[in-house]
């Protein structure tokens, strides 16, 4: 499974997995239902509208309503959508993706256009095939339209270098000491690896992941010139981790 890190704006980096190219189809053709859905709904509510105030002309005012506003919103499905639902449809909701930046940007209105607006090639001039090709084959998962707005669709299952809350706790450096200053000598590739080692040995606790847990906080003891611990090394990590995002971001 493809993986993207994208840096927030509190200078931490989250690490989300690329959507699969079957979940990207499935929403697609999710779409496609619910878009028809809404369309003969929307067609069957104007007509039942219509028959109310004109009920000989029902039928050609339906025309124009069709190609004023029906075929407008079914083309557009996709676009006000993702407007509206911050990077997803119904298929992406149900699936569980949703369109992200790369740069860890909100989403704007003109990034979704963009993306909209180059579905022509990639999906309808080329049956999908463009879209599936360069999906599968781009590190990111981009499709062409996700290059050109510098987006793509990832899981929604983001996995941070540290809790989400513990970081939305930290307020500034008044309301959080870093215990280890020395902790800023770490790079950040350090931090990812510190993080997944401790996230391993919560899901498997087994000898060898309990081994790679000793000897990782082995040497970041060693590294900061501190006292090995003992007990609780899981929260000696995560306490590095901390104070690495305090004092960097």
């Amino acid at each position: 499974m493809k993986t993207i890190a994208i840096r927030t704006s509190q200078n931490v980096s989250i690490n989300y997995q690329v959507a699969a190219l079957y979940q990207r189809v499935l929403a697609f053709f999710l779409d496609s239902i619910f878009n028809q859905i809404i369309a003969v709904l929307l067609t069957l509510l104007i007509l039942f509208v219509l028959s109310l105030f004109s009920p000989s002309g029902a039928e050609g005012w339906l025309e124009s309503f069709e190609y004023l506003l029906i075929t407008p919103l079914w083309m557009g499905y996709t676009l006000i959508s993702e407007v509206l639902f911050k990077g997803q449809t119904f298929g992406k909701m149900a699936m569980g993706i949703r369109v992200v930046r790369i740069d860890g940007k909100q989403v704007t209105f003109m990034d979704y256009l963009l993306r909209w607006s180059f579905r022509l090639i990639d999906l309808w001039m080329t049956c999908g095939a463009l879209a599936s090709i360069m999906s599968s084959g781009s590190p990111r998962g981009q499709r062409l339209g996700g290059m050109v707005s510098n987006t793509t669709v990832v899981k929604m299952n983001p996995q941070l270098p540290v809790a989400l809350r513990e970081v939305l706790n930290i307020d500034s450096r008044s309301s959080y000491e870093p215990v280890y200053p020395e902790v800023r000598r770490f790079k950040e590739s350090d931090m990812l690896l510190m993080k997944q080692t401790i996230d391993r040995y919560k899901r498997f606790q087994n000898p060898a992941h309990q081994k790679a847990l000793a000897l990782l906080v082995e040497r970041a003891a060693n590294e900061l010139q501190v006292p090995v611990p003992q007990e609780n090394q899981v929260g000696f990590i995560r306490t590095l981790i901390k104070d690495y995002i305090v004092l960097t971001r």
